[in-house]
């Protein structure tokens, strides 16, 4: 074990609270009618509740204008990550809410009634194992035996897996710690442990404090994926149904919109977050601005297979699903097959 290194200044920290989209964990959640800056009281006697995160979906369904002139109202309730999401959208508390590759995989095995409505691709470069600046190793392969710090559950643990699989090595190999981003961060810049498999923004907050370097990442083994799931009981429901589907036509129009504004965004999501703005542009350049909204498709369906069976055999989730069996493919329209690519920004950068 390396001696431990001083850590980074508080301001560097990013809250407890900001777990994006591929997070796991366990939270209470906020909730509120509209949120601030008005826009979501909408209108008509129907409600949708939303669940979302931190610096998520409201930020830029707000940032992109697309919280004007609805005909329904959005009640807000914002969790730190995609589990308990899931666990409310399960309880029939949330209509509907954004979530990474894995958590849906999870919450399928402990038998959630929870339904994918859609999906998006991005860039996996986020998806990061990182090591130290001054640490030894050079190649995942040398990973056998070090502890490796790592949120359960979330896109960064398949990356993990899939990462040391083609190092020639498993889970059994390391020594796993299972820590949620504010901890694993901290356990990570005083030396505590080897090895941290994350995602952005915190990739990009480590590559921007020059506190670690990039050991492998997740291109060509995490598919990049992130959804929108629904409770079955509102999809059955016409008048809610009919209200998912236009909140998902604006989350699309939106992501547009990140794309051609990536300075713009940058600033809404540091502000919503008290991420720094330029470890948030990075991060919209590397990760969050490359999505692309696709289908639900046979391939989405076959990609989130391969994480169900991987985590099944290795018993981390109690039985084995079909995860055909957990999507609705009524909203695809003419959405691109989810084999497009993702956006890129390198020629801007």
């Amino acid at each position: 074990m390396r001696r431990p290194r001083p850590a980074p200044a508080a301001a560097l920290l990013l809250p407890l609270a900001l777990l994006l989209a591929a997070c796991s964990g366990t939270s209470s959640a906020d909730s509120s009618i509209g949120g601030s800056g008005g826009g979501t009281d909408g209108k008509g006697s129907l409600t949708l509740n939303v669940g979302d995160q931190k610096g998520g979906s409201e930020a830029v369904l707000r940032a992109a204008g697309e919280l004007d002139d609805l005909d329904y109202k959005i009640r807000w309730s914002t969790f730190t990550s995609g589990p308990p999401l899931l666990e409310a959208i399960n309880a029939k508390a949330v209509d509907i809410g954004g979530i990474g590759n894995t958590p849906p995989v999870f919450a399928a095995g402990a038998g959630s009634k929870i339904t994918v409505v859609a999906a998006s691709h991005g860039a996996a470069a986020g998806d990061t194992i990182l090591v130290p600046d001054d640490s030894p190793l050079k190649k995942p392969q040398q990973l056998k035996g070090k502890s490796v710090a790592v949120a359960q559950g979330s896109s960064a643990h398949f990356n993990l897996v899939a990462s040391l699989k083609r190092a020639g090595l498993g889970l059994q190999d390391v020594q796993v710690k299972y820590l949620q981003p504010a901890d694993a961060l901290a356990a990570f810049t005083s030396g505590k442990v080897d090895a941290w498999a994350v995602w952005d923004p915190y990739t990009s907050q480590v590559l921007r404090a020059k506190t670690g370097r990039v050991l492998t990442d997740g291109e060509g083994l995490s598919n990049g994926l992130a959804f929108q799931a629904a409770a079955p009981g509102a999809l059955g429901d016409e008048k809610k149904a009919a209200a998912i589907s236009d909140y998902l036509d604006r989350l699309r129009r939106a992501q547009d919109w990140v794309y051609k504004h990536p300075e713009a965004w940058a600033k809404v999501w540091a502000q919503d977050t008290g991420l720094p703005y330029d470890v948030a542009l990075d991060a919209v350049k590397r990760t969050n601005g490359t999505r692309v909204q696709v289908a639900v498709d046979k391939n989405v369906i076959a990609s989130e297979q391969e994480i169900a069976d991987t985590f099944s055999d290795l018993k981390l989730i109690p039985r084995r699903i079909d995860f055909g069996d957990f999507v609705d493919t009524r909203f695809n329209g003419d959405l691109p097959p989810s084999t497009t690519e993702p956006r890129s920004y390198r020629k801007e950068s």
